[in-house]
């Protein structure tokens, strides 16, 4: 298995752990935004993990595996600022996660 589908499996695996875990254990914990917040960097990883494994098993090198790095690394920034600022990073982040 080469190394994309396995950090896009991985960018999977954590959005799926971290939506589980704002669904249960952060429940009326977080405001509506947060709240909010938390469900968009869960949707948002779990899409580019799905993105990202396509382009690791599409078989193709070069701007392919380029771009589907590339895309973990943009997963992994978004929904990682996402997330701190859920649980109350500054937010200065937004500069990095434009939302509204």
């Amino acid at each position: 298995m080469n190394r994309l589908v396995s950090a896009a499996a991985f960018v999977g695996f954590l959005s799926v752990a971290f939506g589980a875990f704002g669904a249960h254990a952060l429940d009326g914990r977080l405001t509506a935004e947060s709240t909010e917040w938390w469900q968009r960097a869960t949707l948002y990883g779990l899409t580019h993990a799905g993105v990202a494994l396509a382009a690791g098993l599409s078989g193709r090198g070069g701007k392919i595996a380029a771009g589907g790095w590339m895309i973990v690394a943009g997963a992994v920034i978004f929904a990682g600022t996402l997330y701190a600022m859920a649980l109350g990073a500054p937010r200065w982040l937004g500069a990095v996660t434009p939302v509204s």
